[in-house]
Order: C-alpha cells, then sequence, then structure tokens
C-alpha cells in the first residue's frame, strides 16, 4: 500500500502503516561484495568454514548490509506527500540491529508514519519507522528511525 499524504491530512497520517516490500534475498555474492564495498572481511561474512563454527552456523550478512537496502525498499514502501518533486535520504535518528541476516535468508520491510515536519515551505522532514524482518524469523534483523527530506 501506498502511503501518499496531502498537507491536510498530516495529523492524521501518523502512525499510518506500510505493506511489507517484497522478500528480497541475501545470497553470499551479495555479503562478499558488500565486505568489498565497506572493506569489512570479519570472517563471520565471507568465511562459510569458520563460520559454521561460529553460533550462528553459516555466514551472516553485515548489519549495514541490511540497513542499506532500506533504499532499495523506499520506492516499493512509497510514503510521499502529495505532489512531492524529489524526496532526499536525511538520515537515521535510531537504529537497532536485533537479529543477524543468515546467507540465503529473505528480508523484507515495512515503515510507520512518526512524524511529519515542515522544515522550510515546501520542504518537508518525514520520520518513518523502519522494520526489516526476516522470513520464518520472530525477531526482525533491524527497526530504523529513518528521516527522509520530501520537497513540494
Amino acid at each position: 500500500m501506498s502511503i501518499i499524504i496531502k498537507p491536510q491530512d498530516f495529523a492524521s497520517a501518523i502512525g499510518m502503516e506500510t505493506d511489507a516490500t517484497e522478500w528480497f534475498q541475501i545470497d553470499q555474492d551479495r555479503i562478499n561484495k558488500f565486505a568489498d564495498c565497506t572493506l569489512d572481511h570479519q570472517f563471520i561474512h565471507v568465511d562459510p568454514e569458520a563460520a559454521a563454527k561460529s553460533p550462528f552456523g553459516t555466514t551472516i550478512a553485515h548489519g549495514f548490509l541490511s540497513l542499506s537496502l532500506l533504499s532499495y525498499f523506499a520506492e516499493q514502501l512509497h510514503v510521499a506527500l502529495d505532489g512531492v518533486k524529489m524526496g532526499v535520504n536525511y538520515g537515521l535518528d535510531k537504529v537497532r540491529f536485533i537479529n543477524p541476516v543468515k546467507v540465503d535468508q529473505r528480508v523484507r520491510a515495512r515503515a510507520k508514519v512518526l512524524d511529519i515536519i515542515e522544515k522550510k515551505p515546501g520542504q518537508f522532514q518525514i520520520k518513518m519507522e523502519v522494520t526489516v524482518e526476516i522470513e520464518g524469523e520472530q525477531k526482525p534483523a533491524l527497526i530504523a528511525e529513518w528521516l527522509v527530506m520530501q520537497f513540494i
């Protein structure tokens, strides 16, 4: 479900939730490429033999890899002000990595609108609580308070 918010509906939009995105699989190749980009080659991420002896029993995705997928999921979550011309990532207020994503698991996201603030005329900050779920797991991978600036 897309959430398109009209200016007169800002107050009632607080607490609105999106539907979940499509599932997205995190495979070893993606984990390895992320390790190369971030220079974080800790064995728990890139060495299946060593990781098999860890408490997780396999390699796990970097927490920041799971977090970086918010950019990918944003298009599917589609929380936007009516008439938006442009939106930019404004940062995060809070992030908690709750449950590691094991190699080949699938994740998806859902969002809840927490706040909308007009920073300047035509410039609005939207704060969303985004939860990245792991298929088959009760605990999510992460919960983040994500700030997006939209211009109308």
